[in-house]
């Protein structure tokens, strides 16, 4: 039987990070809007009062973004974005629209309503001086959902809704650019999707410990359980506080490589 709509949505608000979580979010559904669809119908209101809507999405390619405020990878993708606002937003709309939580804890939970919501996506543009458009989708994540839900995913439309490049991570910042210069010149972005994955991962390492502070330490036990090998490299990046936060979770994966290296050698001279 279909799982119906309210427990799909019930489900989407989780509270607790999970394994099966992390999987999700390593992989669109094969079903999952791609390149050369057209965007699901949707209609979410904007914190500035207006709208974004597939019916009317202006003049312009669009450039849309899911984000939350305790999400590490969102957190790498700040700079990110509005550094190609400043490049691009004279040429494209962009929109940032807040999600579920990604790492709920006892200081910053999931949003339980409409409200609440509505607070969080105030709490996301703020943190992040955001200068565009952000968009508050519903409270059992409609438009996400209809995406297959990733926490950090982007989506560069043209001005008809039909879809003509996705990456996984927006802190992708030379496959996003890449595409929007494409775009704005009037040609089809080189290449459909946005392959990174390890690249994008790393660089929101560095950026665990501080979503951790502020949501509260249930993050990171969850995380722990979760995904343990994650947890380990963002507590070896706090040892790498001089290096800029993109930089910490590479710097703890090449730290966690020699330590590994080295005690292969140790146990190889011993024995």
């Amino acid at each position: 039987m279909p799982q119906s709509t309210t427990n799909a949505g019930e489900e989407y608000r989780f509270t607790r990070f999970r394994t099966a979580l992390l999987l999700d979010d390593l992989t669109f559904d094969r079903n999952a809007p791609a390149p050369g669809d057209r965007m699901p119908a949707f209609d979410l209101p904007t914190l500035g009062g207006g709208r974004f809507t597939d019916a009317d999405l202006g003049h312009l390619p669009v450039l849309m973004v899911f984000g939350s405020r305790t999400c590490p990878v969102t957190e790498s993708a700040g700079p990110v974005l509005r550094a190609l606002h400043r490049d691009f937003g004279d040429r494209v709309r962009f929109v940032l629209v807040n999600t579920r939580e990604a790492h709920p804890g006892e200081r910053f939970g999931q949003p339980r309503t409409a409200e609440d919501k509505w607070r969080h996506a105030e709490e996301l543009r703020k943190h992040h001086g955001i200068a565009f458009e952000v968009a508050v989708d519903d409270l059992d994540g409609g438009l996400h959902r209809a995406m297959s839900p990733k926490p950090n995913s982007a989506y560069l439309l043209d001005a008809t809704g039909v879809i003509s490049y996705r990456a996984h991570w927006a802190n992708d910042e030379q496959g996003l650019r890449t595409a929007l210069a494409a775009i704005t010149a009037g040609a089809a972005p080189p290449r459909g999707r946005s392959r990174a994955m390890v690249g994008p991962l790393l660089r929101a390492v560095g950026h665990l410990p501080g979503v951790v502070t502020f949501a509260g330490g249930r993050v990171e036990r969850d995380i722990w359980l979760a995904a343990t090998p994650l947890a380990v490299l963002g507590r070896i990046s706090r040892l790498f506080r001089r290096l800029p936060k993109d930089r910490r979770g590479i710097a703890a994966a090449a730290f966690t490589g020699a330590v590994v290296v080295l005690a292969a050698a140790v146990v190889a001279v011993a024995s």
